[in-house]
């Protein structure tokens, strides 16, 4: 692939003090330097598509072997290490990798596909950092588990898993129903008692959020996170459900509805936590690209929006009116 100046280029390390753009998003950042000269695995001597300010690394993210068995389909006793205490709970974060033209596909146009998987990278950090620090500073006896589409032996998981603490799953199954199901079905074979799984496009979640949906699973049976376009952003649950991910379109404004029918007939005691916007259509993206121009200006222990995201944001926005 080409860079604006339509010669090709390699992806500069943006964590690097001295790059000029500390704000954009590069899934090169998850590694070292690349040093074409030194050969460092399967990403060595690996090009970068670039787009202005914008870059996502291919081929290290789509360099992946089929694993013999899953790791989200296996069964046996939790990887975490230690003893797992009643009190412990599993949070299930599902993630694709930023793959161009993969990923935020309804974006497209008028995103280019480097564009939405680069959108798409910043939300799975923003994710991984925000569950990690609402561990931390909430203490919420939370275990968390990364679970990676396409696969789990894919490097940008790998560094994903080294650099922010998580254990790495694969997702399992033909649909995102299935996919859930599955991770539910292991999370609970492998002693947890209560289990939530939340997305990638929930960028500004309140830390509190996950208190709340933690705390609600004592008394109830299931807890969901209901989305603004009709989808539900975290559902939590006690036991394994498998019916509540049949039969459901998923990717539409019928997916909560759909659900809490299930719900019904099921006879699950059920809560519900703050609804929050997710980031699915470009409508979307140009709300957040406004919000985040209002966070910037909160002192900074208030702000919402990571500078990389943020920074992401404006530039798309930039563009998007240059396009017109």
């Amino acid at each position: 692939m080409k860079d604006t100046t339509g010669r090709y280029s390699q992806a500069e390390n943006i964590s690097s003090p001295k790059s000029p753009h500390p704000s954009r998003f590069d899934p090169s950042t998850v590694r070292r330097a690349h040093r074409p000269e030194q050969s460092r695995g399967t990403c060595s001597g690996s090009r970068a598509e670039s787009r202005g300010r914008l870059t996502v690394r291919l081929d290290c993210l789509r360099q992946a072997q089929a694993p013999s068995l899953s790791r989200g389909a296996r069964r046996g006793p939790s990887p975490i290490e230690g003893p797992l205490t009643p009190d412990r709970a599993a949070l299930v974060i599902f993630a694709k990798a930023p793959v161009p033209g993969q990923v935020k596909t309804r974006l497209c146009p008028p995103l280019t596909p480097d564009e939405a998987a680069t959108l798409h990278g910043s939300f799975v950090l923003d994710t991984l950092e925000r569950t990690k620090a609402a561990v931390a500073k909430l203490k919420l006896p939370l275990d968390r588990y990364l679970a990676c589409a396409p696969s789990s032996t894919l490097v940008f998981f790998k560094i994903m898993e080294e650099r922010h603490g998580v254990t790495l799953i694969d997702q399992v199954g033909d649909d995102l129903g299935a996919r859930m199901n599955q991770a539910f079905e292991t999370m609970f074979t492998w002693g947890y008692k209560r289990v939530l799984i939340v997305g990638t496009d929930v960028p500004t979640l309140p830390l509190d959020h996950f208190k709340q949906a933690l705390a609600l699973l004592e008394t109830n049976d299931l807890v969901l996170g209901p989305a603004l376009d009709g989808g539900y952003y975290l559902i939590g649950l006690k036991r394994t459900a498998p019916d509540l991910f049949t039969d459901i379109p998923w990717s539409t404004d019928q997916v909560l509805r759909l659900t809490q029918e299930k719900v019904t007939k099921l006879g699950l005691k059920t809560a519900l936590i703050s609804p929050w916007r997710d980031v699915d259509t470009i409508d979307d993206v140009q709300t957040l690209a406004e919000a985040s121009t209002l966070d910037a200006k909160k002192p900074k222990n208030e702000q919402l929006f990571s500078s990389r995201t943020a920074g992401a944001l404006q530039l798309i926005a930039k563009r998007l009116r240059s396009r017109g």
